[in-house]
């Protein structure tokens, strides 16, 4: 069984007060939660104490964005070790937002999943397509492309260890959002393409997230489809109350 996982991704939101102001209302709203692991991850500079706040609590934390070197000059960037430090579990890679604005690349991905995974992290990777890509019948091509992009280079032994977030680009902030027949159809499709890439058994461990305007009203049925196993939640991540119905989506 895989254990759904939901991830709110706070963006760039939230100072340092406004953070552990949200975390501290989330907290009691999802006690008691029993089969849904929960993450958030706030921007870089709330991830210290944001941290310091969730020990001892089941929440997790997680990184917006990493670099896939240890060390070096690269001005204005985090690495694996820095995020273990702060006491991050997962990290977010790959985001349309980073490709869209940033340039990342599916081989610049792939160099962060392996620096990530070498650094104790787990990693969400992000893949999904645009509405023209949509409209052209090319989803499938595209995300079958970012994934093995992503992991194709790394051997079939870290398939199992990586969470992959299927986020349509055109249902991101739109309020817009995929069916949850849509979001069945790519989710199985990518546990195909990641059993081609690891075998079977591997694919079938692999927690496969929906992202995409995802709210309390239709994140049951998203999360009720056989290979949806969670959701990377964007702005209804940052209203406690909206999050934690998201995280109830069973109650």
């Amino acid at each position: 069984m895989r254990t759904p996982l939901v991830a709110g991704n706070w963006k760039m939101h939230k100072t340092v007060g406004e953070a552990l102001r949200l975390v501290d209302a989330l907290l009691p709203l999802v006690a008691g939660v029993e089969g849904v692991e929960v993450a958030v991850a706030p921007p870089f500079t709330a991830l210290h104490a944001v941290g310091q706040r969730l020990v001892g609590t089941p929440l997790r934390l997680a990184g917006q964005n990493m670099h896939w070197e240890a060390q070096g000059a690269y001005t204005g960037e985090v690495s694996a070790a820095m995020l273990a430090e702060a006491g991050c579990a997962y990290v977010i890679l790959g985001h349309s937002e980073r490709r869209q604005l940033f340039g990342e690349t599916d081989a610049g991905v792939g160099r962060k999943v392996a620096a990530a995974l070498a650094g104790g992290l787990t990693p969400v990777v992000c893949v999904g397509e645009t509405l023209e890509e949509r409209d052209r019948g090319a989803a499938f091509e595209v995300v079958e492309r970012q994934i093995r992009g992503a992991l194709g280079s790394l051997g079939p032994d870290v398939v199992d260890r990586v969470a992959v977030a299927y986020e349509p680009v055109w249902a991101i902030g739109t309020g817009r959002t995929a069916t949850a027949a849509q979001a069945q159809e790519v989710h199985a499709f990518l546990r195909q393409v990641l059993g081609s890439l690891g075998g079977t058994e591997r694919a079938g461990r692999v927690r496969l997230l929906y992202g995409g305007s995802v709210k309390p009203y239709n994140s049951a049925e998203l999360l009720g489809q056989p290979d949806v196993d969670g959701a990377l939640v964007g702005g209804a991540s940052l209203e406690p109350e909206t999050f934690a119905s998201i995280v109830r989506f069973r109650v």
